[in-house]
């Protein structure tokens, strides 16, 4: 019993660890994609907020690692990113 505890535990922890939010997934991503092509690659995002036509989202946390796409229209026109590895 405490060795199969033991086994879903570690799936678990495995699971929280693996993070979309890679320097690899950042580099597959391409202007002109939806915000539904950009999260199936790095997954949903954190946070958006629309000013004036456009609508900004950041995955992660800002005093960390994390990517913002700006989208106009609903297709991404510009990337940054900071603390990927």
């Amino acid at each position: 019993m405490k060795t199969k505890l033991a086994i879903i535990a570690l799936g678990a922890l495995a699971l929280t660890a693996c993070s979309k939010l890679t320097k690899e997934n950042y580099d597959k991503l391409e202007m002109g994609m939806t915000q539904d092509e950009v999260e199936a690659i790095i997954g949903s995002a954190d946070n958006c907020g629309k000013t004036m036509g456009a609508m900004a989202c950041t995955w992660g946390n800002e005093d960390s690692k994390h990517v913002k796409i700006v989208f106009m229209g609903d297709k991404a026109v510009t990337f940054t990113y900071d603390g990927l590895k």
